[in-house]
């Protein structure tokens, strides 16, 4: 997937007629927290500001839900093991 800029979420989400702050309510995310992220005042880093960076395509990531079991692997697909066999 290739990332964006802020300035492509914000034309993204012109097009769609919907502003930054209809999408973040929607998602369940603080309006302003959503704009400091698109202004570069927020690193992104971890929490909610990494939640919504990833959300938006601006980084690229995986968002933990469980940050108890942060560091355990993933489960492997079936796939993936049948095809070791």
């Amino acid at each position: 997937m290739k990332l964006r800029t802020a300035d492509d979420v914000r034309a993204a989400l012109r097009a769609q007629g919907v502003s930054v702050t209809q999408w973040a309510v929607a998602n369940g995310f603080a309006p302003n927290l959503v704009f400091e992220i698109l202004a570069g005042k927020r690193q992104c880093i971890r929490g909610k500001s990494h939640a919504i960076a990833i959300k938006l395509g601006i980084k690229d990531g995986d968002i933990c839900t469980t940050p108890a079991r942060a560091l355990e692997r993933p489960a492997r697909r079936a796939s993936a093991v049948a095809a070791e066999v």
